[in-house]
């Protein structure tokens, strides 16, 4: 049989080959092999969905999700397997960098393991657990042992039980001290929610090797900034009793910025016209960095990002036209496919010190006419613009291509956050 070319088109396949939707509404699940799988495209590639965002439209559509329960096979229900994000909005602690070692650059941290080798090294892992003398014991691949566990159905109708017999799981950093087991999960992208399974295959396993608490920890690193999270399993046998026990924020860099230094760049910066690019429907600024972060050193097609990162297609394109809006990104096309590549002003800011990065992205945003005039009538007054005060300040900024109300509308929401993301870097 000819591979798919795509997830989408391999599930659609499979979905319509083996009647997964019928057997669901029957049986409450599917359970579908390796084997079966790569008969479309490789299972390996068809089955990592670590945030809900790059599910197949097909398991969207109807709320589906996907686990493994062996080495060589999966079940397909309606299963909550997803924990949202807690925003954190705490204090980002200084922390400090050895001054012995040269083989790591903390200016420079550009995947998940060396995330996590610089949490050991500054101790913000120590810090955290509120652990002494922690040692790297645990990681890589490994099997999952044999357990059982209840996950509640998405609509909260009832449970499903299942059984894992030596599925196979991935522990980034294993971190062991006095009083407990720390097994690290790091991811250098931001997204909206997680898949559970990742943190709970392993607190599985090896809260049946170890006496002691096994504390499952995500740790996600962007913009300078460590975010820690610890969660827990009120009822270790229930798969969605996941809590969240703790978040703090890390940075070794100067993370000061005052309220003078912002009001500095809105007054010295100079506006300029209006790009014919869409203007920006992207609230989360922080992802508009993490989306050039992500393209730094080697640019990525268009389908790597949507497949790879917390985006759907729809994100993709409002947060590459973002990227593009500010000057931070361009477009190109290799052999047919759609690219994004950093820009060499993208290039530059990111090169920056924190504090000196964020001032400049600040300046990219001021000095759009829109988002000037929006901060000045937010400090003027001392509180929030309204929506009517937003959209009437962007009917007179000459924006790009928004000939109706509505659009005006959804967009005024990336105006009011991406003021939010300038506020919330004073210290």
């Amino acid at each position: 049989m000819a591979r798919c070319s795509t997830n989408k088109e391999a599930w659609d396949k499979l979905f319509e080959q083996y009647n997964i939707l019928k057997e669901i509404s029957d049986n409450g699940y599917f359970r579908i092999t390796a084997k079966q799988i790569n008969e479309h495209r490789e299972a390996r590639l068809m089955t990592k969905f670590d945030n809900s965002a790059i599910l197949p439209e097909i398991f969207k559509s109807n709320e589906l999700s996907i686990l493994p329960i062996t080495r060589g096979s999966y079940i397909i229900s309606s299963f909550k397997s997803y924990e949202d994000f807690t925003v954190s909005n705490t204090e980002i602690e200084k922390i400090s960098f050895p001054s012995y070692i040269q083989s790591l650059d903390y200016t420079n941290i550009n995947s998940e393991s060396v995330a996590i080798n610089c949490a050991y090294i500054t101790k913000i892992l120590e810090k955290f657990l509120d652990e002494e003398e922690l040692v790297p014991t645990v990681n890589g691949r490994m099997g999952s042992g044999n357990f059982k566990f209840n996950i509640n159905k998405l609509d909260n109708s009832g449970v499903i039980e299942v059984t894992v017999e030596n599925s196979q799981l991935e522990i980034d950093g294993g971190y062991e001290g006095i009083h407990s087991l720390a097994l690290i999960e790091a991811k250098n992208y931001l997204s909206d929610d997680f898949m559970i399974r990742q943190i709970y295959y392993p607190y599985r396993l090896w809260s049946s090797k170890v006496t002691k608490p096994v504390r499952p920890i995500y740790i996600i690193y962007s913009n300078g900034i460590f975010n820690v999270y610890e969660y827990t399993f009120d009822n270790p046998e229930d798969y969605s009793s996941v809590r969240l026990v703790k978040s703090k924020r890390y940075s070794i860099e100067d993370t000061e910025i005052e309220l003078e230094e912002i009001k500095t760049v809105l007054n010295t910066v100079n506006i300029i016209l209006e790009p014919e690019i869409p203007f920006p429907q992207a609230d989360k600024f922080e992802r508009v960095v993490n989306l050039c972060e992500l393209l730094e050193g080697k640019g990525k097609t268009k389908k790597y990002i949507t497949s790879n990162y917390a985006f759907d297609e729809r994100q993709t394109n409002y947060y590459t036209d973002a990227a593009k809006y500010l000057g931070l990104v361009e477009k190109g096309r290799i052999d047919g496919e759609i690219t994004f590549n950093l820009t060499a002003k993208g290039n530059q800011i990111l090169n920056l010190p924190y504090k000196n990065r964020q001032l400049e992205f600040t300046k990219l945003i001021l000095e759009h006419k829109v988002f000037k005039e929006t901060l000045d009538l937010y400090l003027a007054n001392s509180e929030k613009p309204s929506n009517a005060q937003v959209i009437d300040i962007m009917k007179n900024s000459n924006l790009y291509n928004i000939d109706s109300d509505s659009t005006y509308i959804r967009r005024s929401s990336t105006v009011k956050s991406w003021i939010d993301w300038i506020l919330n870097l004073i210290t």
